[in-house]
């Protein structure tokens, strides 16, 4: 019976589930109701109550007063995925030290698959600012990190980003034009690509091999990015880059790990 219901998907449809319960969870929202569930996951109650039980089993999700909210079990995952993803003190030094010195948002970026993950990021200090939380994923068909980032990518991975983009294969010679634009400058720029409104420039951090392992990038709104301003802040971010290369910048999510 077990390896028939495998066949048929349903434990791993019964593990998506799950996921999507845990999901609903947020800083926003610590505890989650069985209403709230059933309404946002759309199955059946006692399907809900149900996994609500197995995750508690696991110590996943614990009850509260309000309804239920995240276990002791999540909190050893987290404690896992935070040391395995910090970023080097140094490193952060680095970040911040740029982010004050240019007055932007400083922002470390890898990539994986068709994406770009945000591994750590040093806010600015203007009200008007451009965020991205560490964790966060945007695609790799677009924005100054991108064009860094796929520097090293094979034709085949480069199809494959632009297969993901809305404008189909057809994209990928811009793409190819767009990283050997910015391997040949050194740094690459991008305006309203992703963010209507946002400007963004960034470097490589390369690997002990030469590889680009992550991108460092400064981003805010375009206004505060003049033309004559493109340089200099292109020329900061290389010096800074450089020093976290020399650091030794390594990642899970970093090529050749």
């Amino acid at each position: 019976m077990e390896q028939e219901q495998e066949r048929n998907g349903t434990g791993v449809r019964s593990v998506r589930r799950a996921l999507d319960i845990l999901g609903l969870l947020s800083e926003d929202r610590p505890v989650i109701t069985i209403r709230e569930i059933t309404e946002e996951t759309a199955l059946p109650k006692t399907t809900v109550l149900r996994l609500i039980q197995t995750l508690e089993e696991c110590g996943l999700l614990v009850p509260d007063p309000n309804g239920y909210t995240a276990g002791p079990g999540l909190w050893r995952w987290a404690y896992l995925a935070r040391s395995q993803w910090e970023i080097p003190r140094e490193t952060r030094k680095v970040m911040r030290e740029l982010a004050d010195e240019l007055g932007e948002t400083v922002n470390l970026f890898v990539a994986r698959g068709t994406q770009r993950v945000c591994v750590a990021h040093e806010e600015s200090t203007h009200p008007l600012r451009h965020v991205v939380d560490v964790g966060d994923e945007q695609p790799l068909w677009a924005g100054a990190s991108s064009k860094v980032l796929l520097r090293d990518a094979s034709a085949a991975q480069l199809r494959r980003v632009a297969l993901a983009s809305p404008q189909g294969e057809a994209y990928t010679d811009r793409l190819r034009e767009w990283v050997a634009d910015a391997t040949r400058h050194g740094y690459a720029v991008s305006s309203s690509e992703w963010d209507e409104g946002l400007t963004a420039v960034a470097v490589p951090v390369t690997g002990r091999s030469g590889a680009v392992v992550a991108s460092l990038s400064l981003s805010g709104p375009s206004q505060r990015f003049p033309y004559e301003a493109i340089e200099r802040f292109a020329a900061a971010l290389g010096e800074a880059a450089r020093l976290i290369s020399d650091q030794g910048f390594s990642h899970p999510l970093s090529p050749g790990r």
